[in-house]
């Protein structure tokens, strides 16, 4: 249920002259949405293979959205201001999770059947590798200096593969561990130095080490499953546990919850940049966006069911 995001908020837009719009999957209707942060309004529309899930995008670096559909093995490529396709790629079993690189040259697709951890060059717009980590591969995480990756065996993964991306088209699978829980979705905190892991069974995100794997703490934040991000501005982490309806905010520095709020139901995946944390809801297809204090400012209607956001600064 983990999206991939990048998000700008309505204020930095502003400050660079542009539009925050929140790029929305809707999979029921097999489209991605554009939708004007600061009114909610509806400024494009685009159909895309049947059953876009997760999408990525990284404004200012890659210039490109792209989104995985699961159910049509394809993944696609979007103009980032434009949402024109740029390209379809096919040749996947059931590609399931994306993510870009730090410095937007590489997109990485897991294709759960198949075991495999995809590379996209978003420069030639092609599959440069494809890499077996494990059967079940989906959630993935990046570290910020882009030469690790973690890899969830699974939707309640009870493994984890190291993937070394220290050269970025040609990743190296490392090693394989299992942890002491059932693991869901996985996020690096900003430093590098712990890997915060979601659980696929309980009501806890895992805080781990990053080089040993050791667990440092754990935070109880609601149903599994959950989703992290962390603050830009701050050393702060924001946790969701969509069938809680809750998104909480935990100190970075000592697994401390610091705030909670209420989000529509189903609101799983969510993402945090430039003072604004947004959430999205599978269930009933809302957008929601907070402040770092995790004031509710505005709740959108974007879809029947809002899978993944990527938020993009359009002219």
């Amino acid at each position: 249920m983990v999206a991939a995001l990048v998000l700008a908020s309505s204020a930095s837009a502003g400050q660079t002259g542009g539009t925050a719009v929140a790029i929305v999957t809707a999979e029921h209707q097999n489209e991605v949405i554009a939708v004007e942060l600061s009114s909610g309004n509806v400024l494009r529309k685009t159909s895309l293979p049947a059953d876009p899930q997760n999408v990525a995008a990284l404004t200012g670096r890659a210039r490109t959205v792209v989104v995985v559909s699961t159910r049509a093995g394809a993944v696609t490529l979007l103009d980032e201001r434009t949402l024109k396709v740029v390209k379809v790629l096919r040749g996947f079993d059931e590609p399931h999770i994306v993510a870009i690189s730090p410095f937007g040259k590489w997109a990485y697709v897991t294709d759960d059947p198949r075991g495999e951890l995809d590379v996209i060059a978003l420069g030639t717009r092609r599959v440069v590798k494809r890499l077996f980590v494990g059967v079940g591969a989906h959630h993935l995480a990046i570290g910020p200096r882009g030469r690790r990756m973690w890899i969830a065996l699974g939707e309640r993964a009870t493994e984890i593969a190291i993937v070394d991306l220290s050269r970025p088209a040609r990743p190296r699978l490392l090693r394989r561990f299992s942890p002491s829980f059932v693991v869901h979705d996985l996020t690096f905190s900003p430093d590098g130095g712990r890997v915060w892991v979601t659980s696929g069974a309980g009501d806890a995100v895992h805080v781990l080490h990053a080089r040993t794997a050791k667990e440092v703490w754990t935070v109880r934040v609601g149903a599994a499953p959950q989703h992290v991000v962390f603050a830009e501005t701050e050393s702060s982490a924001f946790v969701t546990s969509g069938y809680s309806s809750r998104i909480v905010k935990v100190d970075g520095s000592t697994g401390r919850v610091i705030a909670s709020a209420r989000t529509p139901y189903g609101s799983f995946n969510l993402s945090s940049s430039g003072g604004l944390v947004v959430t999205t809801s599978l269930l009933n297809g809302r957008v929601t966006e907070f402040d770092t204090n995790l004031k509710r400012l505005r709740t959108v209607k974007a879809a029947d069911a809002a899978r993944a956001v990527a938020v993009a600064v359009w002219p």
